[in-house]
């Protein structure tokens, strides 16, 4: 009798493929730890969450995957709704509930990606 089957074996190598196992290290000086600390605090992180998230941003940038932050999906969101409730109140056109709530989901759906590439038009940019 098996203790274990061959799927949950794989299973948890799976999980365990995305543990936290190593460490990557730096030497800062004491004024650069006190701001490396005040970013930390002013974000709400611990400090070693603050230096994990920048090291992966800054990952995903360099691959071209720059993720949007939750600000400026928002922003984008609002931005969509607005132009697509104004292109048909400027021609008069009416706005079922039914056409609304459709708007609605669709800015739901589609706001991140935009966000995503409007950051990925502007890294090229720049």
């Amino acid at each position: 009798m098996k203790l274990l089957d061959d799927a949950q074996i794989a299973t948890d190598a799976q999980k365990r493929a995305g543990y936290r196992l190593r460490g990557v290290t730096t030497k800062l000086s004491p004024s650069e730890v006190d701001s490396v600390e005040r970013l930390a605090r002013s974000r709400g992180l611990q400090r070693g969450e603050l230096i994990r998230k920048l090291i992966l941003d800054e990952l995903a940038r360099d691959s071209g995957s720059v993720p949007a932050s939750t600000e400026l999906t928002e922003i984008m969101g609002i931005r969509l709704m607005l132009t697509n409730l104004f292109r048909p109140l400027a021609t008069g056109q009416k706005l079922t509930p039914e056409a609304f709530d459709n708007m609605v989901a669709e800015v739901k759906r589609r706001k991140r990606s935009v966000a995503e590439d409007a950051l990925q038009d502007l890294e090229r940019a720049g």
